[in-house]
């Protein structure tokens, strides 16, 4: 009876860990989301919102790593348990740094607001929709402990970086044609690039994601477009 209780309270501490994974997976979300629609609509209130929003994150990944070494020290798991909570840390890591990105984000809306729009922001706004979906999988996966699932996202990588090598080209080509556009230019290329760093935190999530369930290490670059050498 007593080891039927111990793996009840187990299932249910780490059924309050993956809770405060999924909210910290969707304030990361949020945080991109918002930047770059305050970005495109030159938005400095929502961008300022952004930025002071940064802490709650900052603040939740603090305490999740606290009821992660907490668990630990309760019950010395081992097996998939040992699994699920280590990941979970490094997850944890990853979608705070996502959540930062939203802040750098939201920093280059404030600098950008007070100049004339450079050209309408229509692939900086997909790569963020492409990395919401690459979180929500991962978070799916999670909630039906399926590491299989989780695999579906690293394909999603290969689009974020074309899209920010198109981005790239475009701006370079737009500074050559309108030279007083450099400054611009330069902050959307910064934009762009920031994305393609969260596309590849959120693939980092998505191995862990895999890597729980399926008791394997799994390595993205197995599952995306072979580059051309």
């Amino acid at each position: 009876m007593n080891t039927i209780n111990t793996r009840k309270r187990i299932e249910e501490d780490l059924s309050l860990l993956k809770n405060m994974i999924y909210r910290m997976s969707g304030l990361a979300s949020e945080s991109l989301e918002k930047a770059v629609w305050a970005l495109k609509n030159q938005d400095a209130e929502l961008a300022q919102k952004v930025i002071a929003d940064g802490d709650v994150i900052d603040e939740l990944e603090e305490k999740l790593d606290a009821a992660c070494m907490e668990f630990a020290a309760r019950y010395q798991p081992l097996g998939e348990d040992l699994r699920v909570v280590v990941s979970i840390m490094h997850i944890a890591v990853d979608l705070e740094r996502i959540g930062d990105y939203g802040e750098n984000i939201a920093k280059v809306t404030l600098s950008l607001s007070r100049m004339p729009q450079l050209k309408p922001l229509i692939d900086i706004p997909r790569m963020v929709e492409i990395i919401k979906e690459m979180l929500r999988l991962s978070m799916s996966a999670v909630d039906n402990h399926d590491g299989e699932a989780a695999l579906k996202v690293f394909p999603m990588d290969d689009e974020v970086d074309d899209l920010e090598k198109q981005i790239m080209r475009e701006l370079l080509l737009l500074i050559m044609e309108k030279p007083e556009r450099i400054e611009q230019s330069f902050n959307l290329m910064n934009v762009s690039k920031t994305l393609e760093r969260a596309g590849d935190h959120a693939t980092n999530v998505a191995e862990r994601v895999a890597y729980m369930y399926t008791g394997r290490p799994v390595k993205a670059s197995s599952y995306r477009r072979k580059k051309m050498a």
